[in-house]
């Protein structure tokens, strides 16, 4: 590959907490927030709206949301039922994507 890993590690995090806070925002209930608040679930934002377009869209991007926070989420973990400080969340989340952009690095530099 032409990037290094930091590089890319780094890109993959600004993404990762782009796309969050874009879908968060999108399709969420109670406005635009990092991170989903209570009636929304932070899987399935926008999947119990009225609007049909937010199902839509919620259908569509719960597979990528499953791969970025899924493991986050299980009921075993825990980390994210408990409601911690949203710091807490980030620190969470920048962990779980680091090993994940580093294994997809490494698989992307396997296959060239």
């Amino acid at each position: 590959m032409n990037i290094s890993r930091k590089k890319f590690v780094f890109l993959f995090l600004i993404a990762g907490f782009a796309f969050l806070f874009i879908t968060t925002s999108l399709l969420g209930t109670t406005g635009p927030r990092g991170f989903p608040q209570a009636p929304d679930s932070i899987l399935r934002t926008g999947s119990d709206s009225p609007v049909a377009w937010k199902r839509m869209v919620s259908a569509i991007i719960l597979p990528v949301k499953i791969v970025l926070i899924g493991p986050l989420a299980l009921s075993q973990v825990n980390i994210l039922k408990e409601d911690p400080p949203p710091p807490f969340i980030g620190i969470y989340f920048i962990c779980y994507w680091t090993l994940l952009a580093s294994g997809i690095y490494y698989f992307l530099g396997k296959l060239k």
